[in-house]
């Protein structure tokens, strides 16, 4: 037998989201089977993973020296606001998994699947891996944007492969089920965006060469 695989379990959190970004297949039904808790996950996964983009984004900015635009030079948003962003965004991402997973589970009936709210957490936090890990890539404002658009992709993938697995939903909706589950995360996403745009505003001094 090959262990190129996904280790047991008791994977450390290296080595979970190794597993889950390069073997995401075997690595659900390893996640499938295990005993888990809510509290637990957002402990062990959530809590220092959705940590990643809020302080990567907020060091990006911090070392962020402004812009130049028709003579005009904005400087960077000053220290409350990116620190509010931060808190904010961190704080409302942590809201999203919970109401995606309650989401997640609420619809699982009308596409052939099985209530289960454990297992609806453990799709909607473990799906945003790929995209909470891309968020390191935001200390380069230059380069983060594209990086966290891949991130993104890959976690939508991970959902996809997710979501029939754990919730034991019909193969054959799988597509509608993935669909509706994207339109509900891409709602509070907008909303996370505008909650921490009116917190950050643009806190920069202006000058007019």
């Amino acid at each position: 037998m090959s262990d190129v695989g996904p280790k047991a379990p008791t994977d450390s959190l290296i080595g979970r989201i190794l597993n889950l970004l390069l073997h995401p297949q075997e690595t659900w039904d390893v996640i499938d089977a295990e005993d888990a808790t809510i509290e637990g996950l957002y402990r062990t996964w959530v809590l220092p993973l959705a940590a990643i983009p809020a302080v990567g984004h907020a060091i990006g900015l911090f070392s962020f020296h402004g812009v130049e635009l028709f003579g005009i030079h904005m400087g960077p948003p000053g220290v409350v606001s990116i620190l509010g962003d931060a808190i904010a965004s961190y704080a409302l991402t942590l809201i999203a998994v919970y109401l995606l997973a309650v989401l997640i589970d609420q619809f699982a009936p009308q596409f052939g699947g099985e209530r289960s709210r454990i297992q609806a957490f453990k799709v909607a936090a473990y799906a945003g891996t790929a995209s909470w890990i891309a968020g390191v890539f935001m200390l380069l404002p230059t380069v983060g944007g594209l990086f966290a658009l891949l991130g993104a992709l890959y976690s939508l993938y991970l959902l996809y492969l997710g979501l029939p697995k754990l919730m034991r939903s019909d193969p054959a909706l799988t597509l509608n089920y993935f669909g509706l589950t994207v339109l509900m995360a891409v709602i509070m996403a907008i909303v996370i965006g505008s909650v921490t745009s009116r917190v950050i505003g643009y806190g920069g001094p202006i000058h007019i060469d």
